[in-house]
């Protein structure tokens, strides 16, 4: 769920520049700084996935199983965004036009599908808890927690700064303070297990982490999936429409498509029908719609067409095809 934020931000509109690390601005230091401090995150992370599997193993803790998940989603949400960001910064071929932006995207799909799968199991495993309550060793329980805490909280101070001049590493800092809470959460149980032998609180506990894990995965599944079926990204078509008919000589703005190749790269193409001028005409108004599409709609990617009462059919979005 972690790299939905990290890899798939809610917001479209005029952010491109800002999710790519400082890469494309230059600043290299930013960029390999940033790098740095998801490295140590990312190993503190998985540390502590290895430190809760273990103590989930042996003290019976279903709690610190699911919160192991949990950081386990943290530590792909960053490798996968590194990597899927490496992937995706190879140049275009004649073989793939588009590049390969949708590496983030098959990334971010895959791993959501495995932690929904491995929800199921967690909440499946916490039925049978609560039917039959198994002995749970609550000191272990409580001892790997802190230490779970304690690596989330260092986390978070690693990505404290970045993430207020990314939005990338603002996401995975969010997320791991949402972490921090699952580890005080996973530590209170102990203390009630360990003082009051409260066996049903682990699953319990195991319950709302899953559920909310399910929460943020059906997100990542359904944006995903909306991007590689090309819906089209949010954006008020007839806000779009006039914006594009304000402009000198264009009479109408019809058979618009809309798509995106990425959570970033939004795509335009549509048919705009001018007054009869001059080819030198035409380009001016191209560059002008585009310097709209791009400043007030986040499009970066404008294909044109523009014509002279060539379509009969002048609705925006054209929903009927001929047989």
């Amino acid at each position: 769920m972690y790299w939905y934020l990290a890899i798939l931000p809610k917001s479209i509109y005029g952010e491109e520049e800002t999710l790519k690390l400082g890469h494309e601005h230059g600043h290299d230091g930013e960029y390999e700084l940033s790098g740095i401090r998801l490295g140590v995150v990312t190993a503190l992370n998985l540390t502590i996935t290895v430190a809760e599997v273990l103590g989930g193993l042996l003290s019976g803790s279903l709690a610190l199983l699911s919160d192991a998940l949990h950081n386990l989603g943290d530590s792909a949400a960053i490798v996968t965004s590194w990597v899927a960001h490496r992937i995706a910064g190879r140049p275009h071929s004649r073989e793939k036009t588009y590049g390969y932006k949708r590496a983030e995207v098959l990334a971010a799909l895959f791993n959501a599908l495995v932690l929904f799968g491995l929800s199921f199991f967690l909440i499946g495993e916490a039925y049978r808890r609560f039917r039959n309550p198994e002995p749970i060793q609550g000191s272990l329980m409580l001892t790997v927690a802190i230490v779970g805490l304690g690596g989330n909280l260092s986390s978070v101070y690693l990505l404290k700064r970045d993430s207020k001049r990314n939005m990338n590493i603002r996401s995975s800092y969010l997320h791991l303070l949402s972490d921090s809470i699952s580890s005080v959460g996973v530590i209170l149980g102990g203390v009630a297990i360990g003082l009051w032998n409260i066996l049903w609180i682990d699953p319990l506990i195991t319950v709302l982490i899953s559920l909310y894990i399910l929460r943020e995965t059906w997100h990542i599944i359904k944006e995903t999936v909306d991007i590689l079926m090309q819906a089209s990204p949010r954006i008020d078509y007839e806000e779009l429409k006039k914006a594009v008919e304000s402009v000198g000589g264009v009479k109408n703005l019809h058979h618009v498509h809309l798509w995106r190749s990425d959570e970033r790269s939004v795509y335009f193409e549509g048919h705009v029908d001018v007054e009869d001028m001059r080819v030198c005409d035409a380009q001016r108004i191209i560059g002008d719609i585009q310097e709209i599409l791009q400043k007030r709609f986040g499009i970066g990617h404008a294909t044109i067409q523009v014509e002279s009462d060539r379509c009969e059919d002048k609705e925006i979005v054209k929903t009927k095809h001929k047989e």
